[in-house]
């Protein structure tokens, strides 16, 4: 049950009225309007007004630029996300969007299951943070479109800080040499939206190296109306073996619309490596490392060394490699009872109407399908949209009460050769590019 307040009934029947009004189209808050074809080269800013602009220079030189707006569905869009190091020119360019995708959330006991962000109002759910809540930031105005309560859709639910995150780097050549060590520094995008008794906290963290990472954690409380699983299907809360909070799955999706060097027609490769054992005694194992070009929408699958990227085809670094993010998934429990969970990643043809990876309230025509598996259909790949799945079974625990901490899912965007050398190279090292 997903229902904590009383007043949540009139809710139910918002949630339905807002679904079928949005078949046809995204409800968003003021923002920046943004073109989804292949477009210039970054600007110096991004292209959106003041009140809708993210800009971060952290403290070791790096910037951060990007557009905000904010969807009855989706909860927080970043758009024309750029990242400029120190020794760059001008801002390169990583994303045209980004969001959350779905969250999917089945309960073990086959009783109920949840599409929160198409189905049960997490858009609509922004909830206002306490003083204390950004520490050292600031919290932003958002106007909540089809906000439970119409009379009050002003929320200050968005925050914008810096964190330190630990060691960046740390080199010491000898014993006697000189130690050369970075702490490094992040930029912090959050929100908090609430969908029944559970809380989300959506981040978007990026590294002064280039790196973003994607979290969701889910806090808040267990549904006290979720106490009736068996042995199984839940875990016994409370005094004996009794009182099974029924366990379940958090299925989290992320839509990234890539747009590297501010171009959308981008490339993806996925890399495989495989051990061969040694061929006689005294040799060492070997490792080879195959590249796949991938030319064609995929559905792919996490495995053993595997990895992708999403190359540009447009900028070089210094060294004149093309520049591209890998895409590093965080831990994930994968939920093979729907079709759309049943693989960690997908690349599709970018399509205006394919904004939800499950619950798909777009029309896309006639045998499209609501679901991310439904639209890989061999289509020739050329401007890639990629949808990330990270899934976290939840089995209660007595420490889940009261409230419940925050569990993390999530995965992250690492530069590969965005730069020549590391962003953080200290000016002394700064000679030392290639082979020493």
């Amino acid at each position: 049950m997903r229902e904590n307040r009383a007043g949540r009934a009139r809710r139910r029947t918002a949630v339905s009225l807002s679904v079928a009004a949005l078949t046809v189209g995204a409800t968003t808050a003021a923002g920046p309007a943004v073109a989804q074809t292949a477009a210039a080269p970054a600007p110096a800013a991004a292209d959106c007004s003041a009140a809708y602009r993210i800009e971060q220079k952290l403290a070791t030189g790096t910037t951060w630029t990007m557009c905000w707006h904010y969807e009855s569905e989706a909860g927080l869009v970043l758009e024309n996300v750029s990242y400029r190091p120190k020794g760059e020119a001008r801002p390169i360019r990583v994303l045209t969007s980004a969001k959350l995708a779905q969250i999917h959330v089945p309960y073990d006991d086959g009783s109920v299951e949840y599409d929160d962000l198409t189905g049960a109002g997490f858009g609509q759910g922004l909830m206002d943070m306490a003083p204390g809540e950004c520490p050292g930031g600031t919290i932003k105005t958002v106007k909540v479109p089809d906000a439970w309560d119409p009379e009050h859709p002003n929320v200050k639910g968005l925050c914008t800080t810096t964190r330190s995150r630990g060691h960046a780097y740390r080199m010491q050549g000898d014993p006697a040499g000189k130690v050369f060590q970075q702490q490094g520094k992040d930029l912090l995008v959050y929100t908090v939206n609430q969908v029944g008794w559970y809380e989300y906290i959506t981040e978007w963290r990026f590294q002064d190296d280039g790196t973003i990472n994607m979290n969701v954690g889910a806090t808040g409380s267990l549904s006290p109306a979720d106490y009736d699983a068996g042995d199984g299907r839940g875990w016994p809360i409370g005094k004996g073996a009794k009182g099974y909070a029924t366990s379940h799955s958090h299925n989290v999706f992320w839509r990234l619309n890539f747009g590297l060097d501010g171009n959308s027609k981008n490339k993806v490769e996925q890399y495989d490596s495989v051990v061969s054992p040694p061929a006689r005694d005294g040799e060492a194992p070997r490792n080879k490392t195959t590249r796949t070009k991938i030319t064609k929408e995929l559905a792919g699958d996490a495995k053993n060394m595997r990895w992708w990227r999403v190359v540009s085809t447009t900028g070089k670094n210094k060294d004149e490699h093309a520049r591209s993010y890998e895409v590093v998934p965080g831990a994930t429990a994968k939920y093979p009872g729907r079709s759309f969970t049943k693989h960690d990643i997908y690349f599709t043809q970018y399509k205006k109407c394919e904004q939800f990876a499950s619950h798909n309230l777009r029309n896309c025509g006639t045998g499209a399908g609501k679901s991310v598996d439904k639209w890989v259909d061999g289509q020739a790949l050329t401007h890639p949209v990629g949808w990330v799945n990270i899934g976290f079974h939840h089995v209660a625990r007595d420490e889940d009460q009261q409230p419940m901490p925050v569990h993390w899912q999530g995965f992250s965007l690492a530069p590969r050769d965005v730069t020549a050398m590391n962003p953080l190279t200290p000016p002394e090292l700064a000679d030392q590019n290639g082979r020493p």
